[in-house]
């Protein structure tokens, strides 16, 4: 097994294989505007299950309960503030944590009192906070600046490193399209939104950004003289790109998975660690589909941005042109893609060649 899969590897690194990755770009922009369009009408159906640190309130943490349900939380606040609507986790095996809107000092009192009793616990174990709405809305107002200020200086360490601004601009929208998806079935699943959430949206993009970095990075090395020969055209050498760095970013994706994967569904469900739920799905589900942006939508959309730049144009057109007349010749899949680098010398018809013309 391990043999077959560094054959594999060994194979999409020399172009052997090649997957038209690049060439599909079309499909996976679909696939990607599909999923951007059902994360931004969950978004805009159902909304952010904010936790109080983002919209204010009070919180109750009942330590050693006999009993996890949420109805004698539910019937003591109904009887001591009504019109309140609270919301009540488990938080490891026996520890309940009740969440409600903003009370009065003597309501605060009363209900730690009537919790005490509701669930046969010591008054003196109770912990009571409470954030108001002022702050709450700084909290919000800080993490998305802090988003803005990492995405704009994104912008600028790539577009510095890579000289190029439309790579700069793929990675950008590529981190845009993780956190957007991820904030989407955040939503739907209804998981409140904590600062632990927040700190997971922003080590996504950083992964997400690695990943795209790292392919980037190979694109940028095979393209860098891509006008100095005339068999394969940029969007073919990109896609060797993808085809190289294909393998890396899987076993990479699966790495860091594997842990997150163990601290979401071990952690949170089977051991009843609810605090790690938070930051575990963000991670989880970014991670995932941080690797499918770095390789089917990052550099697919910085080919398409570039495609239009006269250099490439010119040379695009005058690749197909020559491939046309039988001037040059290219290996090519069974899906009739080309494969970059795997052509040899002496390589015909019979290997998936094109075979020369001559001329008259």
């Amino acid at each position: 097994m391990a043999s077959n899969l560094a054959q594999w590897g060994n194979k999409l690194h020399s172009g052997e294989t090649t997957y038209s990755i690049v060439g599909n770009r079309k499909r996976w922009f679909m696939v990607s505007a599909v999923l951007m369009l059902i994360s931004i009408g969950i978004l805009v159906g159902k909304g952010l299950n904010l936790g109080i640190d983002f919209t204010g309130g009070a919180q109750y943490v009942v330590p050693n309960v006999e009993t996890t349900s949420p109805e004698p939380a539910e019937e003591a606040v109904a009887e001591i503030a009504p019109g309140q609507e609270p919301r009540v986790t488990t938080l490891g095996e026996n520890d309940i944590r009740v969440q409600l809107g903003e009370i009065t000092s003597e309501q605060q009192q009363e209900l730690t009192t009537a919790l005490a009793d509701a669930y046969g616990v010591d008054e003196s174990t109770i912990s009571f906070d409470q954030i108001g709405p002022t702050w709450g809305a700084a909290v919000g107002q800080q993490a998305l600046q802090g988003l803005v200020i990492f995405l704009l200086l994104v912008f600028v360490v790539i577009s510095v490193y890579f000289r190029a601004w439309r790579m700069a601009a793929a990675a950008i929208i590529a981190l845009i399209h993780d956190l957007l998806f991820t904030v989407g079935i955040y939503a739907l699943s209804g998981f409140e939104v904590t600062p632990a959430s927040v700190i997971g949206f922003l080590t996504i993009l950083g992964y997400s950004l690695y990943d795209t970095v790292v392919v980037f990075d190979k694109v940028n090395e095979n393209t860098r003289h891509f006008d100095s020969q005339v068999r394969y055209t940029y969007a073919e050498l990109a896609n060797l790109a993808v085809n190289q760095t294909l393998v890396r970013s899987i076993n990479t994706s699966v790495v860091a998975l594997l842990p997150v994967s163990s601290i979401l569904f071990i952690g949170s469900y089977l051991l009843g660690a609810g605090t790690l739920k938070d930051i575990a799905l963000a991670l989880f589900i970014g991670m995932a589909v941080g690797t499918y942006s770095s390789i089917f939508v990052a550099t697919p959309l910085e080919v398409a941005l570039r495609a239009r730049e006269p250099k490439i144009a010119a040379h695009t057109k005058k690749v197909l042109e020559l491939r046309e007349s039988g001037e040059t010749e290219v290996a090519r899949t069974e899906d009739g893609s080309v494969r970059v680098g795997a052509l040899k010398p002496g390589e015909h018809k019979g290997q998936g060649a094109q075979p020369k013309r001559k001329r008259k």
